[in-house]
């Protein structure tokens, strides 16, 4: 992107942006706020020094650091030289940029600070006018976020709320909040509307709330707006008590009686019906005047209390309010369960008028708390407990763990090669797996054991009371049950699990802390076969980070140009000739020295940055080879290649720019690939073999009879040699079974058509047998150990038969 291209994203900024070539120090792109601060003209400040208009010695010397190499970043306060002269206090920042088709820039953004002070000093006046509006205003005002927390309120609402000194003097949100729910009548109601118009931010509500006290309270509810946007709530508190008469407050109270959601019942002073509401003959099964005149405690009952009917009668005469959840009685269907409140209202002269009953009903509410308890806590999919439940088990055990000094293990167990299921034989299939996998493993467990499922394949269990012993056998019981047969449909097939093992309190004290050491431990059972499980080792933490210290060690060398190749010659025995070499990577990492590629390939190949590496090699072979050429003196080279590198999608085609971007021609290249490669996805193998070895790239099998070694794969594949591994060459001929090998494949490759080399050759007795089977090609210490190219040619041209 060049400073042209940044320009539209620049110019709708507030800010003031400049983009200067820290080169020449000249702006080359100016937005509209940073002209109009500099009180100038776009285009008379493009072309300008930067100097000239930021003309303090803290900007001089970042300009001074970049003419001497030193890139960096400056953000301070600073001065900014108007067109007129005039100094502006601006807040600057200065650091590089790097557009994708362009040099480094500098952007340099300033903010006017004496602006900003003189807008927060209008803004101030104005806050200080709202806030003395707000105070005196004959309403109580409150004012929430979207979340139900307070953010302000004045002296009138908290008159109408009674507010104690202490929350006066030291607001706090949960108090405050709770006060006033325990001054309404109707507690579970007010706060169901209150969260009901929390999950609606831009409704408006008119609402009436009777306090315990006998007082009722009108309350409008209106969304407060940023930008059109709802930010909060703003409740207005009126109190109506004594400015209505008893009438009106009926009739407004008839409103709310008849559109309330909840069941409504009104008593006389024995507690005789006299009236419901449309809600409560739904909730009742009642026609419109079937329990006028009836005990309103004929419709209720509680499952554990009968005595409640007479605790409500001392808490009504005492307080004026009772809550409790009872069940409602009704004829046609089983009794609903309800809550229900009940407030006494009395006249000026404190004798009891009548009692209202509200009665919500909690029949979907119970529902949907055994729902949300049973998904929050278990796995949908295998019925197991999830991270939450096993959390609080977990808690559990530490705490009882703590005053009795017991010990406990966590597992973390994951399938191996579970994605190929998945990916093969699709998810249903899968979850049909988990399913009987989870079966098993809980089957392994004690009552007083935990087996969760995280997701995915994997599973965490919590093994009560437990020390090693105890963990190892659950473990190997575990490792057993996953590997029987499993069976789902037609279909057979086995599977393995690897587990890791964490013991409290040695390993961690927490459930995070223990689950991430059993990981850690799992992870190593995985580089290690899989199958089987491991207890975690702190050592393997270590082992980690020195991992991932490793992996950025080695993207950063790649961009720093730490590695080199090292050419092993690869010696004709016909002739006695170096007619080829291997190009084996190796690494100067600052302060250890010369990394051979053991120490790092595993790594590079574990992260990915083995495919960056592979076509750093690819190249610099190349480069090499073309050098060569030049000289008159062109040698094959042969490169290594990974399963990662060889899989990517554009693999031939990256191989055939890289020949003609360095002007070699294929027949200069070998590929090396191992069997393991080949095999993975053999008809994909097939065709890009074919594509390669039509591009006249040599194709070599290395590692030759330590894998699969499958004839009928062998034959398919367009290879031009084998590679016989060191391990075979290493004991022949002492060894009759190595040596028997060995003469086989290089019968096997000559029938094929194939040259044979020999890799590991250290001794003049391996040569000799080696010669006299007609190995065409070797390689190893006997003749030269991996070196730098110079010394290469040096090599060669002492070789016999050289043409130096």
């Amino acid at each position: 992107m060049s400073a042209v291209h940044c320009a539209p994203l620049t110019e709708g900024l507030l800010e003031g942006v400049l983009l200067v070539d820290p080169r020449s120090e000249r702006i080359v792109e100016v937005n509209a706020a940073a002209a109009r601060m500099a009180h100038s003209e776009r285009g008379q400040m493009i072309g300008t020094n930067i100097r000239q208009w930021l003309p303090e010695p803290q900007d001089a010397v970042f300009w001074d650091e970049w003419q001497a190499g030193i890139s960096q970043t400056l953000e301070s306060h600073t001065s900014l030289r108007c067109a007129d002269g005039a100094l502006v206090r601006v807040h600057r920042r200065m650091g590089p940029i790097h557009p994708v088709d362009g040099q480094a820039l500098v952007l340099v953004a300033m903010q006017d600070l004496d602006a900003s002070e003189q807008d927060l000093r209008t803004l101030e006046v104005l806050l200080n006018e709202l806030r003395a509006a707000f105070e005196s205003a004959a309403d109580g005002v409150l004012v929430c976020d979207l979340g139900g927390r307070i953010r302000a309120f004045n002296r009138a609402f908290a008159a109408l709320w009674d507010l104690p000194q202490s929350l006066l003097a030291q607001p706090h949100d949960d108090a405050l909040l709770a006060h006033m729910a325990a001054c309404v009548a109707d507690t579970a109601g007010y706060q169901a509307r209150l969260h009901h118009l929390q999950l609606m931010p831009l409704l408006e509500a008119h609402d009436l709330i009777p306090l315990r006290t006998g007082r009722l309270l009108e309350r409008i509810s209106q969304p407060q707006l940023a930008r059109g946007r709802p930010i909060g709530r703003v409740y207005i508190f009126r109190d109506i008590t004594e400015r209505t008469a008893t009438e009106a407050k009926l009739r407004l109270a008839a409103e709310v009686f008849e559109s309330s959601l909840d069941a409504i019942f009104i008593t006389d002073a024995q507690r005789n019906i006299l009236a419901y509401n449309p809600a409560a003959q739904r909730l009742a099964q009642l026609g419109p005047g079937d329990a006028q005149g009836q005990p309103v405690d004929a419709l209720l009952q509680s499952a554990h209390n009968p005595l409640w009917a007479a605790e409500r009668d001392r808490a009504l005469e005492d307080r004026g309010y009772w809550e409790c959840q009872l069940w409602l009685r009704r004829e046609a269907q089983p009794s609903a369960p309800v809550w229900t409140s009940w407030t006494l209202l009395r006249d000026e002269h404190g004798h009891v008028l009548n009692t209202v009953v509200f009665a919500k009903d909690l029949s979907e509410k119970l529902q949907a708390q055994r729902r949300i308890e049973q998904l929050a806590y278990t796995d949908t999919l295998t019925g197991l407990p999830n991270r939450a439940m096993l959390g609080e088990r977990v808690e559990h055990a530490i705490r009882l763990a703590q005053r009795s000094g017991t010990r406990f293990a966590v597992l973390f167990l994951d399938l191996d090669r579970f994605k190929s299921i998945n990916d093969s034989l699709g998810h249903l299939f899968g979850d049909q797996v988990l399913v009987q996998v989870a079966t098993r493993l809980q089957q392994c467990l004690r009552q007083t054991d935990t087996l969760a499922r995280l997701g995915g394949d994997e599973f965490v269990a919590h093994l009560h009371d437990a020390d090693e012993r105890a963990a190892e056998n659950v473990a190997q019981r575990m490792v057993d049950a996953v590997t029987q047969p499993v069976t789902i449909g037609e279909m057979s097939f086995t599977l393995s699990c690897s587990i890791g093992i964490a013991l409290y309190p040695q390993d961690g004290t927490t459930l995070d802390d223990l689950i991430r050491c059993a990981d850690t431990a799992m992870y190593q059972v995985k580089e290690r076969g899989k199958g089987h499980f491991r207890f975690y080792q702190p050592q393997m933490n270590a082992d980690l980070l020195a991992r991932v210290q490793t992996d950025h060690a080695l993207r950063d060398g790649l961009r720093r140009g730490e590695f080199e190749l090292y050419y092993q010659p690869r010696m004709h025995l016909a002739s006695g000739r170096v007619d080829g070499c291997e190009a084996l990577i190796r690494w100067h990492r600052p302060g250890v020295g010369l990394v051979p590629p053991g120490a790092f390939i595993p790594i590079a190949e574990e992260t990915g940055v083995i495919v960056a590496l592979g076509d750093w090699v690819l190249n610099a072979a190349l480069a090499q080879a073309a050098r060569w050429i030049a000289q008159g003196r062109p040698l094959q080279v042969a490169i290594n290649i990974s399963a990662l590198q060889f899989a990517q999608p554009r693999f031939v085609q990256n191989v055939a720019q890289a020949l003609q971007r360095h002007g070699v021609a294929p027949r200069w290249l070998e590929l090396e690939l191992t069997e393991s490669i080949l095999i993975r996805d053999t008809e994909e193998a097939i065709g890009k073999l074919q594509a390669l070895a039509s591009l006249g790239v040599t194709l070599a099998l290395d590692d030759f009879g330590t894998g699969f070694s499958s004839l009928a794969y062998l034959k398919r594949f367009a290879l031009h040699r084998l590679k016989i591994d060191r391990t075979f060459v290493a004991a022949t001929p002492e060894d009759q079974a190595d040596a028997a090998i060995v003469a086989a494949i290089v019968q096997m490759g000559h029938a094929l058509s194939m040259e044979v080399v020999a890799e590991g050759v250290e001794r003049i007795e391996q040569l000799t047998y080696l010669r006299a089977l007609g190995c065409d090609h070797c390689q190893g210490y006997w003749f030269a150990q991996p070196m730098p190219a110079a010394s290469l040619e040096a090599f060669r041209d002492a070789a016999p038969g050289s043409d130096g």
